[in-house]
């Protein structure tokens, strides 16, 4: 347990956003699970493209607040396109 002042500040801070990133990755796992799970249950074209989308934009601010890396958005995207091209074609 910190005794100084500023210590005690950080450990709350860091904590919050422990928190927050928990949270913010916990959504984008459950995102693309449910896109994948989308996948496997067959769909249309359209409902793939439109969850496709809220995936990808969930990647993109992901990487942008440095939640997770870039080039791990990057590939993750590239799966999830080839599996939906995959699938309905």
């Amino acid at each position: 347990m910190p005794n100084i002042a500023a210590a005690k500040k950080y450990l709350k801070q860091s904590s919050a956003r422990r928190l927050r990133n928990r949270m913010q990755r916990s959504v984008l796992r459950n995102r693309i699970k449910g896109f994948r799970t989308l996948m496997e249950a067959g769909t249309t074209q359209e409902e793939a493209d439109k969850q496709f989308a809220l995936v990808v934009k969930c990647l993109d601010q992901s990487a942008a607040k440095n939640l997770i890396h870039a080039n791990v958005a990057s590939r993750t995207k590239s799966r999830l396109a080839a599996l939906k091209k995959k699938t309905l074609s």
